[in-house]
């Protein structure tokens, strides 16, 4: 998680000033459904927005939380999509594009790796019959596209 949120602040400029703390915010507490205090559904994104949601979190960081790096396919796959989309309002921006590339270019032990690396880690490391690994394959185009975008964004941000 440090590092995901390291990575979202060094890459926060390529962002409009209003969108970079909501961001880094964002990137910080991605994963926090994974504390086992806050397990309820077993959906780490739901969980994790529902507790933001719960301490008075602004509304936009509670939905790129909960949808973040395509979970409403595994939310497909856990039967809470509707939950997922009636609870939060799913974002299509720069800001969720770059919290999917923080996320997504991360490994499980903070080093840098691809997009197609990461997702190569995660498939390897769940069994093909379990949710994560069914929804990773389903979710990568997406996954690959968002981090396509941010990636073009850097690129056209850099000094010539």
């Amino acid at each position: 998680m440090v590092a995901v949120g390291e990575r979202a602040e060094s890459i926060a400029l390529c962002l409009p000033a209003e969108d970079r703390e909501l961001l880094i915010a964002a990137a910080w507490l991605h994963d926090i459904g994974y504390a086992s205090a806050l397990h309820d559904t077993g959906l780490h994104s739901l969980d994790g927005a529902r507790y933001l949601r719960s301490i008075g979190a602004a509304p936009r960081l509670c939905g790129l939380v909960a949808h973040h790096t395509a979970s409403v396919v595994e939310a497909e796959f856990r039967g809470l999509a509707e939950v997922l989309e009636e609870e939060f309002q799913i974002e299509e921006s720069d800001v969720a594009d770059a919290l999917t590339y923080v996320d997504m270019t991360i490994g499980p032990q903070g080093q840098g790796m691809s997009v197609r690396e990461r997702l190569r880690e995660i498939l390897e490391r769940y069994p093909r019959d379990h949710v994560v690994h069914q929804s990773i394959l389903r979710a990568s185009p997406s996954i690959v596209a968002s981090v396509a975008r941010v990636e073009q964004r850097l690129q056209s941000a850099q000094p010539r």
